[in-house]
């Protein structure tokens, strides 16, 4: 029988809340939250030749090949006083955060499944982590970003009238509302894949198409120009609200205002708060199915 008057240091009971943040217990094993990072940021290109480089790499390549494609043979236009490449970069560099929080997020019940079915710890703190150790590399490639834009406007011998404006300082809410959508879609995504293994398969070339409806490699201006029909696709997606905000903040072109941002934030945390519920009802019973 056990004691009325022990003290335990933690009790672990089912989650009965159908919106349930959890921020206490999460701050708790914040040490494992830690260590999931570094471990995130250690073994991704551990005993490869090049290791940290495909930080830099990647980008670059895919922003070369969008100013050959899109911008030189397809004669896309970017703004005047703005390089292609540049204009490409910026796209680039937003777009791979939020995509590599979807991906990294959305098979973390399969992913981890040896890992949930032998201890406890807050569930949530998986995908948690692939978000906080995105960060690390969006930090890295913004720094490209921002060394390139330095070469553009100081030494480059073509005229840049491309300036950062002053709504730059809401860059981090940027950055947190694209994790939220992130986080969000990758946590309903991979509760889904428990059941429907199909999913695994249609989010590697789903992400690439959203990545085409997302003004990446062109401005949303353009798009509503060619197609004007179907523009509103493009248009209220998440993503190219806050691609083209990033291009404003940074390069003082895009389509940007304060009511898309408002809906772009709302849609973001009503998915965040939606993947949450579905995350938590699902790791109550995924042992069982997956």
């Amino acid at each position: 029988m056990s004691n009325k008057n022990d003290n335990w240091l933690y009790i672990i009971s089912p989650k009965k809340k159908l919106i349930d943040l959890n921020l206490k217990e999460i701050w708790y094993y914040r040490d494992l939250l830690i260590l999931f990072v570094k471990r995130n940021v250690i073994t991704v290109y551990k005993q490869t030749i090049l290791g940290p480089l495909w930080y830099f790499i990647q980008p670059l390549f895919t922003s070369i090949i969008f100013t050959l494609i899109f911008n030189n043979m397809a004669n896309i236009p970017t703004g005047e006083g703005v390089p292609s490449f540049l204009f490409n970069l910026a796209g680039i560099t937003s777009w791979n955060y939020f995509k590599e929080c979807l991906t990294g997020t959305s098979n973390t019940f399969a992913q981890n499944q040896g890992l949930f079915g032998k201890v406890y710890f807050p569930r949530v703190i998986v995908p948690l982590s692939v978000v906080l150790t995105n960060l690390v590399k969006y930090a890295i490639q913004l720094l490209v970003f921002i060394g390139f834009y330095i070469y553009y406007v100081f030494f480059s011998e073509t005229l840049v009238t491309a300036k950062p404006q002053s709504a730059i300082v809401f860059l981090p809410i940027l950055i947190i509302i694209m994790g939220f959508l992130g986080l969000g879609l990758g946590m309903i995504i991979s509760s889904m894949t428990t059941k429907y293994r199909d999913l695994k398969f249609l989010i590697s070339f789903g992400v690439q198409l959203l990545m085409y409806g997302s003004a990446v490699m062109y401005p949303l201006s353009y798009f509503k120009e060619k197609l004007p029909n179907i523009s509103w696709v493009v248009e209220y997606n998440p993503m190219t609200t806050i691609i083209e905000a990033f291009r404003y903040m940074t390069l003082g072109v895009g389509d940007f205002s304060l009511v898309k941002m408002l809906y772009t934030t709302l849609i973001c945390i009503l998915i965040f708060l939606i993947g949450l519920i579905v995350f938590n009802k699902t790791e109550k019973s995924f042992i069982d199915t997956i």
